[in-house]
């Protein structure tokens, strides 16, 4: 699960870098603004990336898709961006679990069969 939501959180690092710069084009946004506002976007993508798999992880997550939809209050091209961003944090969500699951299935069966090597999973 920590891959697939990494890359989603990494391809989001750089749609909010570019959606920073888009909006530095809009003459009522301050620039300090629209950069404070990216950067901590920005960072909290990379901050969740080790943080997926702890508690909250994914919750977190889920705040940073509902903050990325609503940016389209302010970039309108944002709401698009966000709710595709939302259904790549949906899948791997789902997806990495499935993964993970069928891994440790894997890893159970081949310890069973061959007990005398060490579970390297």
């Amino acid at each position: 699960m920590r891959t697939l939501c990494a890359s989603t959180l990494i391809g989001e690092f750089f749609v909010i870098g570019f959606a920073g710069l888009v909006a530095m084009k809009d003459p009522d946004l301050a620039t300090s603004t629209v950069w404070t506002v990216s950067g901590i976007a920005m960072f909290l993508c990379l901050a969740l990336c080790g943080m997926v798999t702890r508690p909250g992880g994914i919750a977190l997550g889920w705040a940073l898709q509902i903050a990325l939809i609503a940016s389209g209050f302010v970039l309108p091209a944002m709401f698009v961006m966000g709710v595709l961003f939302a259904l790549l944090w949906w899948a791997s969500v789902h997806y990495g679990r499935k993964i993970d699951e069928a891994k440790a299935r894997f890893a159970a069966q081949a310890a069973q069969a061959d007990p005398s090597t060490p579970d390297a999973v």
